[in-house]
């Protein structure tokens, strides 16, 4: 069975930081793409950032842009995402997916993702 285990959500005043993590289970972290999303109350889900297989390309939203940085460690089977300078509107749900084959031009549709995790909710005070 699948498994997409996000952690280290919480709460925070805006400027702080907190860091992400995405641990999977029941497949091979290396034969996936993987992103992050958000989704806040009331919007649609939102694509946050995108990691290759190898790590080698990284992309983000221009909303996050010099603040996130997405990374991963295949050995440990875990996807992180370096959240800084955190702002009110960062506030949201934030999900971990995994992408066996498609496009990274494409890496924003959510539907393009075989699996999902749970959530982690990150709450940013201003």
């Amino acid at each position: 069975q699948v498994q997409l285990l996000e952690s280290g959500g919480g709460s925070v005043q805006a400027g702080g930081s907190l860091r992400l993590s995405c641990t999977a289970s029941g497949l091979s972290l290396p034969d996936y793409a993987m992103g992050w999303f958000r989704q806040a109350p009331g919007k649609e889900r939102e694509g946050v950032s995108y990691i290759t297989w190898s790590g080698a390309r990284t992309y983000y939203a221009d909303s996050v842009k010099g603040r996130f940085t997405i990374s991963r460690d295949n050995a440990k089977n875990t996807l992180y995402l370096q959240m800084n300078s955190l702002k009110p509107e960062d506030t949201a749900m934030y999900y971990c997916a995994a992408m066996r084959w498609g496009d990274y031009r494409k890496w924003t549709r959510w539907n393009d993702y075989n699996y999902w995790g749970q959530g982690t909710q990150v709450t940013v005070s201003s």
